[in-house]
């Protein structure tokens, strides 16, 4: 069986979003559903959207594991994005986490160095 992951974020302003998104995630849309959607393929059946619906913007907790942590964090850095919190976990795991405008937080972990 096959399971496809959509990991929903509700956002304010859905431009401002967009162009947030795609600094952090460092690229374009894969594809847009509707006016106030747009999806990112993280990995194989695994995206991540934005959607308008101002009453829920800011509650998004997602956190994406990355097998080369350091790259992608510098990479986010490159596009302008700094995190707002930076953890190392007792057995070694780390966390970058970023806010976006509305407060959602989007978290990539990486295994100890």
């Amino acid at each position: 069986m096959t399971l496809d992951l959509f990991a929903g974020i509700p956002v304010t302003d859905y431009a401002a979003a967009l162009e947030w998104y795609e600094r952090l995630l460092g690229a374009p849309p894969a594809f847009f559903p509707n006016d106030t959607e747009a999806v990112w393929e993280v990995a194989e059946h695994r995206y991540v959207y934005i959607v308008r619906r101002p009453e829920h913007a800011g509650h998004a907790l997602h956190t994406i594991f990355a097998q080369d942590h350091d790259a992608l964090v510098a990479g986010i850095a490159e596009r302008g994005l700094e995190p707002a919190v930076q953890e190392t976990y007792a057995n070694g795991v780390r966390k970058t986490t970023y806010r976006d405008p509305d407060g959602n937080e989007i978290g990539f972990g990486g295994a100890p160095l």
